[in-house]
């Protein structure tokens, strides 16, 4: 099987010779991305005083850190005037001339499985562009000009959508981190109520190219899994499957696929090489539904900003190579 079949096996639970996994070298990886050239529209980090980096995204927000290499945070959003919705520009991210590499890269990796990046879905991307303490309130407060917003941030996701399909790729993946440690940072009934009906249509759409759909959430998002998996979720991205509880992820194992690293929060921070073994084979023996599919080993990318000796996440790819054979 080409990494792509492995990977779509998992996806649909129809038996791949493998555990499907996205791994760095020496281990590998069955997946890799693409995305638009968008260097025309943001700035790179610069150093503006002796203990702050800022830059400017391509939705013309302004974001900044204290040291030079974690992602930061949006420190000032686009729309600084609620009443100005309908007038602050969005970024031309569904012209087709933009995907000219991405178009590259599919021709160029015939056997992996290709994800078009998207920069989140509609809550990702608003709640930036008002900053996020603003954008909570503006939820109870001026809902009719965020869902003007809302309106207008989906017109751009649709349209990268609509490219990432007509270029063939296999799946799209964006990040929103809907929790916190506790729970959703709103109750899952105005989640459904704002929230659900646009996952559903962006999901629809992809759905209608033939693509799957990635989702990376941090935080206790467990209350809306079912609603997740309803709209078209394929693939939950959970990096702290903790404080999910294991069962409760496992409630949901041949319905929708998880893509894990070890778990970084509880377990990784052990650095204890029989715990992070013992992790990853957990995580295999509950989700991967006996080697039908439904779960993917992942790899947490930053080792420095969480402190991680890159030993630890040695050790767990090891074991999902070794152990997630059938």
């Amino acid at each position: 099987m080409t990494s792509k079949e492995i990977v779509t096996r998992t996806l649909e639970f129809t038996g791949p010779e493998r555990l499907a996994r996205t791994l760095p070298d020496p281990w590998g990886s069955d997946v890799t991305g693409c995305g638009p050239a968008t260097g025309d529209l943001k700035t790179d980090w610069e150093k503006v005083s002796e203990e702050r980096w800022e830059r400017r995204d391509a939705w013309g927000n302004t974001w900044a850190r204290i040291e030079g290499h974690s992602k930061g945070e949006v420190a000032e959003g686009a729309l600084q005037d609620i009443n100005a919705v309908e007038d602050i520009p969005m970024p031309p991210l569904g012209d087709p001339a933009r995907y000219e590499r991405a178009e590259e890269k599919l021709a160029e990796n015939t056997d992996l499985f290709v994800n078009g990046g998207l920069p989140g879905f509609t809550f990702n991307i608003a709640r930036k562009i008002r900053r996020l303490d603003q954008y909570m309130m503006d939820l109870h407060l001026h809902r009719e000009q965020i869902e003007t917003l809302h309106d207008r941030v989906d017109e751009v996701l649709a349209a990268m959508i609509e490219q990432y399909g007509r270029i063939e790729c296999d799946g799209i993946v964006f990040a929103e981190d809907w929790g916190t440690q506790a729970g959703l940072m709103i109750s899952p009934d105005m989640w459904r109520e704002i929230f659900k009906p646009r996952f559903q249509t962006l999901c629809d759409t992809a759905k209608k190219h033939g693509l799957k759909v990635f989702m990376h959430s941090c935080g206790k998002i467990t209350d809306i899994i079912p609603d997740l998996v309803e709209v078209g979720i394929d693939a939950l991205l959970f990096d702290q499957q903790k404080v999910h509880g294991l069962d409760k992820l496992a409630a949901y194992a041949g319905k929708v696929t998880y893509m894990c690293p070890v778990d970084i929060q509880d377990v990784l921070q052990t650095g204890d090489e029989e715990q992070i073994r013992g992790w990853a084979r957990l995580l295999v023996d509950r989700l991967w539904c006996g080697g039908r599919g439904g779960f993917i080993a992942d790899y947490y990318a930053d080792n420095t900003s969480i402190g991680a000796d890159p030993q630890w996440q040695a050790w767990a790819s090891d074991e999902f190579v070794k152990y997630g054979v059938r």
